[in-house]
């Protein structure tokens, strides 16, 4: 580690005056409207900070339109020239959102967004419809499927400079899709159907093509987030008896199932944490978060606290790399309608490296052991894949806090 005393003086004085304790555990709920003139939306993504969600919502003209929500604002972020659009994926700093819009034909296209150059339509590789439903921590990779000039649908990722590649299909099978991507943009997982003509969940590497990751005694199988090193996979897969069950994969331990909550015939994941740790999707129609320790617990239980009167969570389709922030949908009893939300469960604090509910020296020392270092991993607490200044910050600003 390359850090000079003067350097870290200098980040100590300008934070001395913020060094106090935040009192109490802070945990919300918010539900996020929907745009005007109608009753319903959706969240399907998250930045890191929990500032900016991203989703669908209808308009007063019932169109379902992507929407990028911020500071109590639903944005509508439009089409491409065919009224309708869904928005699946955000970037860690919320800059970039990725999705589907119909254009002018009625061909539903995979678009990439950002505030300075709108909505930018990712084109196919020959054939005529397409859809993004991932994208890299930076907002530079983004995967989802497209068909091809034979009509097949194909798993694909996308860059700036190489286009649309197609990342081909699983031995026999004859399409595919892509439904997230790691942080660094080098690891997709998703869905493919294999000789039998069975849809197998699968994560995919440059070096090592497709890996078909399994299923559970069933026949079928779908991967729909991945951790930020790739190295874990979660998705639904089938049973002997023919029931989905949320899953986690890892390549020592395979395919684990995440059972069920209680009374729930099938259970769905998600969304996974950066760390692999933790786990949210839904069960019985309701939104539920896993880790090891604790199991399969349902949100509804845990944050009731959170919930007036008969509103429920239904599905949690995202969490913030740090597993702080969930998102998703439910009942919001207040409105009476089906609307996305926001929830902070209040862990990690913000600066808690160690995820020990204290940040303390431990903390900024785990910052400056890593500090320069590259790639995302817990000391880089914006996810911006480097361990600097602004990480440092994160830490003297909240020190003290939970201790």
């Amino acid at each position: 580690m390359c850090y000079t005393q003067n350097r870290f003086n200098a980040l100590l004085s300008a934070c001395v005056l913020s060094l106090i304790a935040t009192a109490g555990w802070s945990q919300s709920l918010t539900w996020l409207g929907t745009l005007p003139g109608y009753d319903r939306s959706y969240a399907y993504g998250v930045s890191a900070d929990g500032a900016v969600v991203v989703g669908w919502a209808e308009n007063a003209a019932g169109q379902k339109r992507a929407f990028r929500w911020e500071n109590g604002v639903m944005q509508d972020l439009g089409h491409l020239g065919g009224s309708y659009s869904w928005a699946y994926g955000v970037s860690a700093d919320g800059a970039v959102v990725v999705g589907e819009a119909y254009n002018a034909t009625l061909r539903s296209r995979a678009f990439r967004w950002t505030a300075s150059g709108g909505m930018q339509d990712l084109s196919t590789p020959g054939g005529s419809v397409s859809g993004a439903y991932g994208v890299s921590a930076d907002g530079a990779v983004v995967v989802g499927w497209a068909y091809n000039a034979a009509g097949q649908g194909g798993a694909f990722r996308w860059t700036a400079s190489g286009g649309m590649q197609d990342l081909g299909t699983l031995p026999g099978g004859n399409n595919s899709d892509a439904n997230a991507v790691s942080a660094d943009g080098a690891v997709v997982v998703g869905g493919a159907a294999n000789a039998a003509r069975y849809e197998r969940a699968f994560r995919w590497t440059a070096s090592g093509g497709m890996q078909d990751l399994g299923a559970l005694g069933g026949c079928c199988s779908t991967a729909y987030a991945v951790s930020a090193d790739g190295a874990v996979v979660v998705g639904r897969a089938s049973i002997a008896g023919g029931q989905s069950r949320a899953f986690r994969w890892t390549a020592s331990g395979g395919m684990q199932d995440l059972g069920t909550l209680p009374g729930g015939n099938n259970s769905y994941a998600y969304g996974v944490s950066a760390d692999g740790a933790v786990v949210v999707g839904e069960s019985g129609w309701r939104a539920f978060r896993w880790t090891a320790s604790g199991g399969m617990e349902d949100l509804n239980t845990t944050y009731a606290s959170l919930l007036t009167n008969r509103s429920v969570l239904r599905e949690a389709r995202a969490i913030s790399p740090d597993g702080r922030y969930i998102v998703g949908w439910g009942y919001n009893a207040a409105t009476n309608r089906t609307e996305a939300f926001l929830l902070d469960t209040g862990f990690p604090r913000r600066g808690d490296v160690d995820r020990n509910g204290c940040v303390d020296d431990a903390d900024l020392l785990a910052v400056l052991f890593a500090f320069g270092g590259q790639g995302y991993r817990n000391e880089d607490l914006n996810w911006d894949g480097t361990v600097d200044d602004a990480d440092l910050l994160e830490v003297l600003f909240h020190f003290g806090s939970g201790c």
